[in-house]
């Protein structure tokens, strides 16, 4: 089954912003575009970046605005653990996007020895590289594979896993099944951290945010440490480098969560995102509950 993001949401939109939002027209020149057997695939630019969809949505890019130059906004969350733990050696990423965050990764980890890629997408690999200025690099390697398929044949241990998939549609619920909890901790190293990007309404507290209850009390009852981070900075951002509002529109935000079998704390190593050019302090302010 497919979890579509929309249909999660709780509250209606300002009817206002949305026709604003309606309204903006971008001038998208498609640089690339291709079926493949999962995909239906275009590579855009336009005068706030290059961005790759899949269907009609957005799943990765780089923004090029006077305002914020980087990633998509979520994908800044992937970068917190090395404030938990900047010795990691060792990273999987399930959902290759842009590759920009590998070689990010790569910028931040003093000790990095491998980066293991995964995705089931045939085409990322040559667009990451030939559209994004995605660098592969000695530590890193790609796998043409499903996710879960490789998580079943690993037998390594990653001190980060990082897992950002979605389909055309939505969020496929194999990725929150018992089987895939399972395969995740068999993989983790002792102290390692789990990174899994999802969406709900940004009304945690709501009593009729179930999908939020629902996966809160999943990952609470599958890791010994938990920590939730609301999409707030994420959000700030996407608004309005794309459509100049200064609030959230759609009651959707992405929910960054980091997990692991060991208990672990933040740390203030903050000096070497310079390296990356991102603030991170914002997206550290968006934690929820840990």
């Amino acid at each position: 089954m497919i979890i579509i993001p929309e249909y999660l949401a709780i509250h209606e939109p300002d009817d206002r912003l949305l026709e604003k939002i309606n309204n903006k027209k971008f001038k998208d020149k498609t640089l690339y575009k291709k079926h493949s057997n999962f995909h239906d695939i275009k590579v855009v630019e336009n005068e706030a970046g290059r961005f790759l969809h899949y269907k009609d949505t957005y799943q990765a890019g780089i923004i090029r605005t006077s305002s914020y130059k980087g990633n998509l906004p979520y994908i800044n969350y992937f970068t917190i653990p090395y404030i938990i733990n900047p010795d990691i050696k060792n990273i999987l990423l399930i959902g290759l996007g842009t590759g920009k965050i590998v070689n990010d990764w790569e910028k931040l980890f003093e000790k990095i020895e491998s980066i293991d890629i995964v995705d089931i997408e045939e085409n990322i690999l040559d667009i990451a590289k030939n559209y994004f200025g995605f660098i592969q690099s000695i530590h890193t390697t790609f796998t043409l594979q499903d996710g879960i398929v490789y998580l079943r044949e690993n037998k390594k241990k990653y001190d980060l896993i990082v897992v950002d998939v979605a389909s055309d549609d939505g969020i496929d619920d194999r990725f929150l099944s018992k089987e895939y909890f399972k395969l995740i901790k068999k993989s983790l190293s002792t102290n390692g951290l789990f990174v899994s990007n999802l969406c709900a309404s940004p009304d945690f507290e709501h009593e009729e945010n179930t999908f939020f209850h629902t996966i809160k009390e999943l990952y609470e009852s599958e890791f010994k440490k938990v920590c939730f981070f609301k999409g707030n900075e994420s959000d700030r951002v996407y608004y309005k480098t794309f459509f100049d509002i200064d609030e959230r529109v759609i009651d959707i935000t992405n929910v960054i969560i980091i997990s692991s079998k060991s208990n672990f704390s933040f740390n203030k190593n903050y000096a070497r995102f310079k390296n990356i050019e991102l603030d991170i302090i914002p997206y550290l302010k968006d934690l929820y509950n840990c």
